[in-house]
């Protein structure tokens, strides 16, 4: 799931960083995207891989975000307003769940690593919504480059804030494909049997 996790906020990062229009438009496109991707994700994940005890919250993580990529994929609704309550809503539900959820996972010594990059992403989920929150929405600054003195650009308060998803994105990516291919150490439920069996071969060889 990480591995797959990590493609999708690849690619929402590339466009991001690629794209030369930061606005509501763009930054909702991308996110409805990403969005419905990872739920999907999510919903699978939960459904195939986790426990019946333990499908609630992956299930409700990828609800969350499969309806978050659908309201950010209604196009009349595309406003830079939209876009800092949508973005910052999902982020903050889904990153304090997440969050919330992995501290809980961490008592068992057999989910601590799955629970460890449940926390990472629930942590910097949280400061994506937290980091949008600083940002005004109408934000607006006109300035002038040395190259093009009769030129003004404008720098908003949208795009800045496509560009903290941006950076979030690229964050989640790196971490999650690096949290995929690092080796999971056994579990205790796993090794038990081994070593019991270990230890009964060793008894029968002794008598």
């Amino acid at each position: 799931m990480q591995l797959a996790r990590a493609g999708i906020a690849a690619i929402a990062a590339v466009m991001v960083t690629f794209s030369p229009d930061h606005s509501a438009t763009v930054g909702l496109a991308v996110f409805s995207g990403f969005a419905l991707v990872t739920g999907i994700i999510e919903l699978a994940a939960g459904w195939q891989t986790y426990p019946s005890g333990r499908r609630a919250v992956p299930l409700t993580l990828g609800v969350l975000s499969v309806i978050a990529g659908m309201l950010a994929g209604i196009v009349i609704w595309r406003s830079t307003t939209f876009f800092f309550a949508l973005v910052i809503t999902w982020a903050l539900v889904t990153g304090l769940v997440e969050l919330i959820w992995a501290l809980r996972e961490r008592r068992a010594p057999a989910l601590r690593s799955e629970a460890r990059d449940s926390l990472v992403v629930g942590v910097f989920t949280v400061l994506l919504g937290l980091s949008l929150l600083l940002v005004p929405a109408q934000y607006a600054l006109t300035y002038r480059i040395a190259e093009q003195p009769q030129a003004e650009y404008v720098l908003t308060g949208i795009t800045i804030a496509v560009g903290i998803f941006g950076g979030y994105a690229a964050i989640i990516a790196v971490f999650l494909g690096i949290a995929g291919f690092s080796p999971r150490g056994a579990s205790p439920v796993d090794t038990a049997p081994v070593a019991s069996d270990a230890s009964l071969r060793h008894e029968e060889g002794t008598a």
